[in-house]
């Protein structure tokens, strides 16, 4: 897929959930269960151990059911190791220019951090698919809501504080799509599936 196909399947959902474990079987285990319950993108940060060998394998086995990229993208090396790796897309807490780059160079999307307005506008002149806003918890729905009214044009996905609760808020408010971590994940496989179904659900009620 070309990069501005794999933007607009990967932000299909209007959500996507980011894997932060503490193992590779943990992190391939919220995977199964988060992939089983209908999601269809997820990130598996660079924070985790084995993380590469996790966005490989999970790549492999989904093929274009799934949207997998890697994130806590910090810099051109990392950005590089995660597309040889076959992540679909990155995302970062940071902004970063060598990341924008050099995954560009590779067609791949790139999802950099921003916590201002001049760090947005930035993210944009730069080429970024989308912008993370990073973190939500600093700012509010309305915050946001202000910030597109001045700057209609930027794909902003609010992360770091983000709840299945929470999320229709800000989409409401104009985010393109939330990110979400231990809100999303936490809890048994059963749990996870429903709090799964019952938010993109939600996402889907707000569309009619």
């Amino acid at each position: 897929m070309y990069r501005w196909e794999i933007t607009r399947a990967a932000l299909a959902q209007r959500v996507f959930a980011t894997i932060r474990t503490d193992s590779y079987d943990q992190a391939a285990g919220l995977a199964d269960t988060l992939l089983s319950a209908g999601l269809t993108t997820l990130e598996i940060s660079l924070t985790t151990p084995f993380a590469l060998e996790a966005v490989t394998t999970l790549v492999r086995e989904v093929g274009d059911d799934a949207i997998i990229g890697a994130g806590t993208v910090l810099d051109g090396a990392s950005a590089r190791m995660a597309v040889d790796a076959g992540a679909r897309f990155l995302v970062a807490p940071n902004l970063d220019t060598e990341v924008i780059s050099t995954a560009h160079r590779y067609g791949i999307p790139v999802f950099p951090g921003a916590a201002t307005v001049n760090e947005i506008v930035r993210a944009l002149e730069l080429g970024a698919d989308a912008v993370k806003l990073f973190p939500a918890s600093a700012v509010t729905p309305r915050w946001l809501e202000d910030v597109r009214a001045a700057l209609p044009q930027a794909p902003l996905l609010p992360a770091g504080g983000i709840t299945p609760d929470t999320a229709p808020q800000w989409l409401a408010a104009g985010a393109v799509a939330c990110g979400m971590g231990t809100a999303l994940v936490e809890g048994d496989r059963e749990t996870v599936a429903k709090r799964v179904a019952d938010l993109l659900g939600r996402i889907a009620d707000l569309a009619e």
